[in-house]
């Protein structure tokens, strides 16, 4: 089979090469091995039909095949390239051939959607069809095909089968124009298509309705009723709110199980309408409109169902049912819930109605909120955190426990009287369902060493928090309700009768999210309840299990309360040696959780451990670090370096700086002990350093040094300078014998676990001083102690490295400095490029993704100079400034992201602080590099796969700035033939040729506009951008001589008035630009 396969391919090859006619037989052939087969013959028959599909004439055989072929994938591939041709080469075509094509794909749509059973055979070949038919509307109608919505209309009354299609077709246009325009039609197409759509809607509207009126069939009102749902998001209101659609879906179809979905999807869509007009009668119909609803449904889903659990066995249809009403419910009281509280007596007959549906709406809510589907819930807590937060708003202030009683309810608002019952159920059901917070995991990187990761921005942590600020609302409304429902769902842990890891778990992180909702007398009387009986469970409890995830709990709920902590220092103290305690527990995760908590009570209660107490006699700092290797002695080095950076903390509370450097010596002291013995060995005989365990203990003490000096901040500069010297020697040793590892090795040699040791150890060595500097302000202390020494060690180890074994953290060492030492260090900034510009860029100008973590800091440092060290670039030679500008070129043209946008970076700043400068610095710059610079950031800008890398916002930006500078800046004349030229009349003709030779399906009117625009909305950056993606659309576009499509006329005026708008601006028009009265 393989064989006959490739000779089968290796003849189309021959044969669809030869360009005349296509053999379909052959052509189902190629698209049968594509879709069955796999490997060689797969991949040479996708390579034959993409060649196929990019000829230029490729088109003109699709009839053919749409004919003769026997395979539906064949008629699917042809209809592609169809598609793309109407897309970008419509216009261009002749009008007999356009006229061809049209009749024949609507002749071809009617015979596969004028009978059922066809139709069912043909859905995938006839929905290809519709979308192509979509894109001829796109290009014709209204202008070419004025009939359109009154033929789809005409053709919908005299088949069943076509309506249903045609209903598709028009929900595909509705997508292309309102969803989708402003990807693929220019600002002014889009608009006019909108506007025409909405013009000619009454026809389509009265189609519609008529359906729904008769109701002919089940498939047909299904597809007008989803179409309708399409609609609903754009059309103008009048259509819903001065009709009868909202009374004929809220009536007519949620009794009837077939349509209730989408009958209330198309009932979601109406809430959301934003209706920006004060007539009663809207209002009105949507209050009729959900009292309706609840009454259809009430019948469906009674209140005396468990609804999760019916959720959990029922069908897909129905637990789409349980979603679509939760979606409608939510986008309704969101929007409107104030039309249907009923807070006022005297109750007239419909205040009664509105009541009741309100009543069954919440409660309804409440169920559907106990449901377990995640996503199902999600939209339930959305519309809980935006009611509870509108209540909060109308009284926010916490009131203490003793305010809520009788006395409080005569005075509570009416609206959070309505509600008072619904949110006590809710509390338990926020309490019972509570999230998990965010949470630390331990990780191996790269490097193979053990790291502690703060997990962030995944869904859970999004859930923690919309749960977390809904109990908190919910406590400022009623805390003596939820300290309850917490203290009861407490009890029945203790006695048993809900324990569970799980439920335990999500009672402690409640308990622990309301933190500070409470006055501090009734948070402390709470608090100290909860940690007597979760003390009291972990006594009772039997098993390691069961007392390591009750520990772990307690020390959650601690850390949660540090307001508490802070004000009863014995409970502070009883608690931290708890948690010491917990340091020893080998269980997994409970010292890890000790040591989190640990750190978050140090940042928040640091000042009480470094005073003495009432009744000590002594800070417990002093305690601790006496103590210190028994506390200690049990935790893994990751643990270590999150107590020492907790303890860093600590000893940055306190002020008196003799005090703190003794602190800082005592905690220095074990690591110091070891450094000290591995320097004196290495000092005889540095071979000591292949060793492995000695490497990784070095490293192992780096990372304390690293940990403490986060914490401590500037005042760790006498810990550094004991150490530094050392540690350059050390950095300088290491990097010789990874160099000659590499050298004898070759790139294997990294692989190598103990290289790669040696390696991180470079690498903390960088790290402790970029960390130490990025806390430092004492610029004269880091300029005249630190950059000497460093720069020898560490600038001339990256020069002359294998470029495999450059460190880029040197990159980033550098970039910090420039920062912290802006200007002083400008004398520097030669030295700094002359070690590490050529040699990094030799490394990543072969392509745009080796050496990623160099790219992105070799560019970072080279912006972070810009913006601290800019007068160093204007005094360079015009060769070297050429070579750096070349790297901002290279930079913005990557494909990798971060880099595209550092490169964008660094051009804004360039080009802003050159047109700072003096005209004798900014002229000459201007002159030699602006038109270059211009270009290629137009290339890339043209080039839709690359400007959307960083996007059209970025690329806006730079754009404007471009832009501006010949019109507000530039004063040399660019055009060296001809100086006398305006410099904007020789950029319109430097671009205009450029695009004219480029872009040869583009007219001269349509690059002159899109040239003007560049000019005049140089001062907008978001008028700019859709600028921009309007030029992007026209380069792909082949409009021959029709150019109305372009609604050139218009764009022109709208460009004229951004000009006049930038004009009007007082000063923006230099004094000989301006029209005095003394010159009329």
């Amino acid at each position: 089979m393989a064989v006959s396969a490739m000779e089968v391919l290796s003849e189309a090859k021959r044969q669809f090469a030869q360009g005349d006619r296509i053999d379909v037989t052959l052509l189902d052939q190629v698209v049968e091995i594509m879709n069955r087969m796999s490997g060689k013959e797969q991949a040479e028959a996708n390579q034959i039909l993409m060649s196929l599909k990019e000829e230029r004439d490729s088109w003109t055989k699709v009839d053919a095949i749409l004919q003769y072929s026997q395979l539906n994938e064949s008629k699917y591939f042809a209809l592609q390239i169809l598609e793309t041709v109407i897309q970008h080469k419509w216009k261009s075509l002749p009008q007999v051939q356009r006229e061809g094509i049209k009749s024949y794909i609507i002749t071809k749509m009617f015979e596969l959607s004028s009978d059922q059973s066809v139709m069912e055979q043909s859905q995938l070949l006839l929905h290809k069809l519709n979308l192509v038919l979509v894109q001829i509307v796109k290009q014709d109608w209204p202008k070419a095909w004025p009939t359109f919505i009154t033929d789809i209309v005409d053709s919908s009354k005299n088949n069943e089968t076509v309506c249903i299609n045609n209903m598709n077709i028009l929900s595909l246009l509705s997508e292309e124009v309102f969803d989708f325009g402003s990807q693929n039609l220019t600002q002014a197409k889009e608009q006019h298509l909108k506007q025409q759509f909405c013009g000619q809607f009454q026809e389509v509207f009265t189609l519609c309705v008529s359906i729904l009126e008769k109701c002919p069939s089940n498939s047909m009102v299904q597809a007008t009723l989803k179409t309708l749902q399409r609609f609903l998001t754009w059309i103008p209101v009048g259509y819903v709110f001065e009709t009868n659609i909202t009374e004929l879906l809220s009536e007519n179809f949620l009794s009837l199980e077939v349509y209730r979905v989408i009958a209330l999807q198309c009932l979601t869509e109406i809430s959301q309408i934003q209706v920006e007009t004060n007539d009663p009668s809207y209002d009105e119909k949507l209050v009729k409109m959900f009292c309706s609803t609840m009454r259809h449904i009430s019948q469906v889903l009674s209140l005396d169902l468990d609804l999760a659990a019916v959720y959990k066995d029922a069908s897909d249809q129905d637990q789409k049912l349980i979603s679509s009403l939760a979606q409608f419910l939510v986008a309704f009281i969101k929007e409107h819930v104030h039309l249907i509280e009923v807070t006022d007596e005297p109750l007239t007959e419909a205040k009664i109605l509105m009541r009741e549906s309100h009543d069954y709406a919440i409660q309804l809510l409440l169920k559907i909120t106990l449901i377990e589907e995640m996503e199902v819930f999600k939209v339930c807590l959305d519309c809980w955190c935006w009611l509870t937060a509108e209540l909060y708003r109308i009284c926010p202030f916490i009131q203490p426990s003793t305010l809520y009683g009788m006395m409080s309810q005569v005075r509570e608002h009416p609206r959070r009287q309505l509600y008072r019952e619904y949110l006590s159920q809710l509390r338990s059901t926020m309490i019972s369902r509570m999230a998990k917070p965010e949470e630390v995991l331990i990780v191996e990187n790269d490097q193979g060493e053990v790291v502690r990761e703060m997990v962030k921005d995944t869904d859970s942590i999004a859930l923690y928090r919309n749960m977390r600020e809904t109990l908190v609302y919910l406590t400022h409304l009623d805390n003596k309700d939820t300290e309850v429902k917490m203290t009861e769902k407490l009890a029945s842990q203790v006695n048993g009768g809900e324990f569970s890891w799980k439920n335990l778990n999500r009672l402690c992180w409640a308990v622990g999210s309301i933190s500070g909702t409470m006055v501090e007398e009734d948070e402390k009387r709470f608090l100290v309840l909860v940690i007597r009986d979760l003390l009291g469970l972990c006594e009772q409890k039997r098993g390691k299990d069961n007392k390591a995830v009750i520990a772990s709990n307690i020390m959650y709920v601690v850390g949660q309360y540090p307001r508490f902590l802070r004000a009863h220092w014995k409970f502070l103290k009883t608690v931290i040696n708890k948690l010491f305690e917990f340091m020893h527990e080998t269980h997994e995760g409970v010292q890890d959780m000790a040591c989190d908590t640990f750190i978050k009570i140090s940042i928040k209660c640091k000042r009480h451990f470094v005073i003495v107490q009432p009744a000590e006699n002594k800070p417990f700092v002093e305690e601790m670090l006496e103590n210190l290797t028994g506390i200690i002695c049990d935790l893994s080095h990751a643990q270590v370096h999150v107590f020492y950076e907790a303890v860093g903390h600590i000893i940055s509370a306190q002020i008196d700086g003799n005090l703190q450097e003794d602190l800082i010596m005592k905690l220095m002291d074990i690591p110091n002990r070891t450094w000290n013995d591995i320097i004196a060995a290495a000092s005889t005989n540095d071979s000591v350093l292949e060793e492995p365990e000695m490497v990784k203990s070095v490293l192992n003490i780096l990372k304390t040094n690293v940990a403490a000096c986060k914490s401590i901040g500037s005042s760790f500069v006498t810990q550094l300078g004991n150490i530094y010297s050392d540690l350059l020697s050390l950095y300088k040793i290491l990097s010789e014998k990874v160099s000659r590892a590499v050298t004898t090795a070759g790139e294997e040699a990294l692989k190598n676990p103990l290289v790669k040791t040696m390696r991180a150890v470079k690498r903390e060595i960088l790290i402790l001083l970029s960390t130490f500097i990025s806390k430092n302000g004492d610029a004269k202390l880091i300029l005249d102690s630190i950059v000497p020494p460093l720069f020898d060690a560490v600038l001339f180890d990256y020069q002359k490295n294998v470029p495999q074994a450059r460190e880029p953290k040197v990159l980033s060492l550098l970039s910090i400095l420039v920062t912290q030492l802006g200007s002083l260090l400008c004398p520097q900034v030669p030295s700094i490029l002359s070690a590490v510009f050529q040699c990094s860029i030799d490394m990543i100008n072969k392509d745009m993704e080796a050496f990623p973590e160099h790219r992105t800091n070799f560019f970072e440092l080279v912006l972070s100079l810009v913006q601290e060290c800019f007068p160093v670039f204007m005094e360079m030679p015009p060769e070297d400034l050429g070579t750096v500008i070349d790297a901002v070129v290279w930079a913005f043209q990557h494909t990798m992201r971060n880099v595209a946008e550092i490169g964008l970076d660094i051009l804004k700043e360039l080009l802003a602080r050159v047109s700072e400068q003096d005209d004798k610095i900014a002229q000459p710059f201007y002159k030699r590099y602006y038109i270059d610079l211009l270009k290629h950031v137009l290339a890339v800008a043209c080039d839709s796969s690359q400007v959307h890398v960083a996007g059209l916002t970025y690329y806006a930006e730079v754009l404007c700035a471009l832009f501006r500078a010949p019109e507000f800046s530039i004063k040399v004349p660019l055009n060296d033939a001809n100086p006398s030229q305006p410099n904007i009349d020789y950029i319109y003709e430097h671009i205009g040729g450029n695009f004219q030779a480029h872009f040869d399906n583009m007219n001269q009117d349509q690059i002159r506009i899109i040239i003007k625009g560049f000019f005049s909305f140089n001062t907008e950056i978001s008028s700019m951008r859709n600028h921009l993606r309007d030029f992007l659309i026209q380069i792909k576009e082949h409009n021959g001589e029709d150019t109305s499509d372009l609604y050139l006329e218009e764009r022109e005026a709208e460009i004229q008035q951004a000009q006049q708008r930038k004009r009007d601006v007082p000063g923006i028009l230099k004094p000989d630009e301006v029209e005095d009265e003394d010159m009329r």
